[in-house]
């Protein structure tokens, strides 16, 4: 508020041990915040493992002391930690670690909303809290929806993460060397919103100009041209975080392209393609994918290795195939941690590095 000095977090742990001892005592600890082997009743928070959860402020009640608040330093250890040792358990669903994880981060959001952040650091929290969202979201499969991951909440977090680092941007204050790839992550998660590409185009033309945002734009193009063979070519090379942010929009792509295939070779006796060439031309993980894909829309096989396109059967019914995406998304992070590329410096994960001038 204007006028209003907001204060400073001191709380240096990732959750504030008075909110540990009420966890406890209310049996609202997270099994990921207990200490492993713990058999105490009720469970002890494990203050290395323990992470303050989102609350939603209630109105007119005092904001919560700097004692309560982390710092933006804690917030950004927060994140690393999020990023290397929740999201990538071995033991535990997708959808189980991107509730979680979904949680921790608005939280992490507030803590930053509620105390006064520099620009800059305000920036790299949010840049690193919002690529670890794109990231448990991407990996979510098709059976999440039956899961503790609420998929339109989920939506929601996004696209509030996605404001609250465009806010942070809007101010003016810097620099940001990671903007033009956030810019660019905005675009492709919203990828065919013409509000979306608007904003994106209003930036001034030196980011505009940068691989990052030049290759998402590149991206929007050929989806809303309905070019299937340079969509697919640009949606292979796409860095790691990117393909995150525009997996959402992988099924309605294909499934775009299978129906201008039946729209051009469906006849009344029918007219075949390998599988293997759709494949390739989807990218898709491999021909039992493709043969799903095929069948989920009504069309016939020949054998295992060919689709019949016959006039009359192609049919869309329902959300189109989420489909696993190894080769789009998941084969993308190269050996690397999902920590080193969320804490990454710079500007696209290292590809496509704008040369230094002279």
């Amino acid at each position: 508020m204007a006028g209003c000095e907001l204060p400073v977090g001191t709380c240096p742990d990732m959750c504030p041990a008075a909110e540990r001892a009420e966890r406890e005592k209310e049996r609202r600890l997270h099994r990921f915040e207990v200490a492993p082997g713990g058999r105490s009743d009720p469970p002890r928070a494990d203050p290395q493992r323990a992470v303050k959860e989102y609350k939603r402020p209630a109105a007119g009640k005092a904001r919560p002391p700097p004692s309560q608040l982390r710092p933006p330093s804690v917030l950004l250890a927060t994140v690393r930690y999020l990023a290397g040792e929740v999201a990538e358990r071995a033991d535990a669903s997708c959808a189980e670690v991107a509730s979680f994880v979904a949680d921790r981060l608005r939280a992490v959001r507030l803590d930053l909303a509620l105390q006064g952040a520099g620009d800059a650091e305000a920036a790299a929290v949010l840049e690193a809290a919002l690529a670890v969202l794109l990231a448990v979201v991407a990996r979510l499969g098709p059976d999440a929806a039956r899961g503790p991951a609420d998929p339109v909440l989920l939506q929601a977090q996004v696209h509030e993460s996605f404001g609250s680092l465009r806010r942070c941007y809007g101010r003016g204050a810097g620099p940001h060397p990671r903007q033009a790839a956030f810019q660019g992550l905005f675009l492709l998660y919203n990828l065919g919103s013409m509000e979306a590409l608007h904003e994106v185009l209003q930036l001034p033309n030196a980011l505009r100009s940068c691989p990052a945002l030049r290759r998402a734009l590149a991206v929007d193009s050929a989806f809303r041209e309905g070019n299937t063979a340079r969509l697919f070519r640009l949606l292979r090379i796409l860095p790691y975080l990117q393909s995150c942010a525009v997996r959402c929009h992988v099924g309605r792509a294909r499934r775009g392209a299978l129906a201008r295939l039946a729209r051009a070779l469906s006849t009344p006796k029918g007219q075949t393609l390998p599988l293997g060439f759709m494949v390739h031309l989807l990218a898709l993980d491999g021909p039992e994918e493709a043969r799903d894909l095929c069948q989920a829309h009504g069309l016939p096989l020949d054998g295992q290795e060919r689709v019949v396109f016959l006039r009359g059967r192609y049919t869309e019914e329902g959300l189109p195939p989420a489909g696993t995406c190894k080769v789009l998304v998941g084969s993308k992070l190269g050996g690397r941690t999902l920590e080193e590329v969320v804490m990454a410096e710079e500007e696209d994960e290292g590809v496509d590095r704008p040369k230094s001038p002279a």
